[in-house]
């Protein structure tokens, strides 16, 4: 069985992010969407809510699960006998950091390859930071998010409809 890891804080989870879990889920017999403890990252959602609300959007991709770790991303692949890690690449900004992280990784753990999928241009600009921005101000990101995410991310900045 090939098993597959994408990683990430997900705070909050996007239509971007849910368009590589797409994409990814049908290269690989089973896909880990991996909540990451990132210690220098400050969250709006705690860790379990943020597992929820995923979990509620991927319901019905049953080769999908979602869980989230805690320390090296290389070490938890191995954990859970995952050989390849799907990163996600919006622009060539994102290149050079995520390329960094794969030769590190290569370096930790040759066994584990790293897969990096391109975002669809409808995708490019998105990021969880301008969403949270825009629904503080009460805005709807229904547009760029689930609808699950859209509500929460309101209900989470005291906006409810």
């Amino acid at each position: 069985m090939k098993i597959a890891v994408y990683p990430g804080s997900f705070d909050p989870f996007t239509n971007g992010h849910l368009d590589m879990v797409k994409r990814a889920r049908s290269l690989f017999d089973h896909l880990i969407v991996a909540i990451a403890v990132n210690s220098s990252k400050s969250t709006l959602f705690s860790m379990e809510e943020r597992k929820d609300l995923i979990q509620e959007v991927l319901a019905d991709m049953p080769n999908v699960e979602v869980s989230f770790f805690e320390g090296l991303l290389v070490d938890y692949a191995e954990k859970i006998n995952a050989t390849v890690i799907v990163r996600g690449l919006r622009a060539v900004t994102d290149f050079d950091y995520e390329y960094a992280i794969y030769q590190i990784n290569q370096e930790m753990n040759p066994g584990v390859e790293t897969m990096f999928l391109l975002a669809g241009k409808e995708f490019s600009y998105l990021s969880s930071t301008i969403l949270k921005e825009v629904a503080r101000y009460g805005r709807s990101v229904e547009a760029h998010a689930p609808p699950a995410v859209s509500r929460a991310l309101l209900k989470k900045f005291g906006h409810t409809k």
